[in-house]
């Protein structure tokens, strides 16, 4: 009911005696800008109805897409991380990131790049993309598969709340909550650049964590292995322990062989 509503007044804003309309679309928000809309109205009322149908009917055609890919499933320590990249449907991923491919194909100088170019075009207003996380703790009590499946409905849900006008696609086996149209493609951080996107975000933002915690845990080399078990992360493991971010089930043989 409360969409209908909204939707309505699209169609039908609200009029008080000397105030001038104001653009309520969900999708722009609103504009306070009165003045303007004041002397569209007044100039031709019929023809700023007419606009406000058209704003509608570009909002409920309006498509748009998501990539999601995950980053982080086999480290011995840290989260896992999940990306996802929303953009309007025939968005160019190609000519806005050239080079853009899975992030395990690019060097980390490339993976910055992209993923500035990702922050500013974010705050153009082309695209939106968000990184959710599940911790080493959370890997622990409830597995990986079910720690990336929440990492992927956080950040689902962040860029896209309804699933109206909406399809998700994901790398390999992951799958986004059954209310939204989605597509798994297999080896999809390879082949469609959307999902490539996604898992560069995903790594970047990963990255970065893992060379805060070096700082904090100097003796694993965080910062080079990003946790991941190198032989001289393993040798570390044995000589120094597991640190608070090992996730354990996958760490403790390698401490049980000091």
């Amino acid at each position: 009911l409360t969409d209908m509503k909204r939707r309505r007044a699209l169609l039908l804003p609200k009029k008080k005696p000397g105030a001038a309309p104001r653009n309520t679309s969900p999708l722009w928000g609103e504009d306070r800008r009165g003045g303007l809309f004041y002397l569209l109205a007044k100039q031709d009322e019929g023809s700023f109805v007419r606009e406000r149908r058209f704003a509608l009917v570009q909002w409920w055609t309006m498509r748009y897409l998501i990539g999601v890919d995950e980053a982080g499933r086999a480290p011995l320590a840290g989260p896992v991380s999940v990306g996802a990249v929303i953009v309007p449907e025939g968005f160019d991923v190609q000519r806005a990131f050239p080079g853009v491919k899975d992030s395990k194909l690019l060097t980390p100088r490339k993976r910055e790049e992209i993923y500035g170019e990702a922050a500013a075009r974010s705050r153009a207003g082309e695209l939106r993309f968000c990184v959710r996380f599940s911790e080493h703790a959370y890997i622990d009590d409830y597995g990986i598969t079910r720690a990336v499946r929440r990492a992927v409905q956080r950040c689902v849900s962040a860029l896209a709340p309804s699933p109206e006008g909406v399809r998700v696609y994901l790398d390999g086996l992951l799958y986004a909550p059954s209310k939204y149209e989605q597509e798994t493609v297999v080896h999809g951080d390879a082949l469609v650049p959307l999902i490539s996107l996604a898992s560069v975000v995903a790594k970047v933002r990963r990255d970065r964590l893992m060379a805060k915690f070096a700082a904090r845990f100097p003796n694993y080399g965080f910062e080079v292995h990003k946790g991941y078990p190198t032989k001289f992360h393993r040798e570390a493991i044995r000589r120094y322990g597991l640190c608070e971010i090992h996730r354990v089930t996958y760490s403790r043989k390698f401490a049980s062989a000091r």
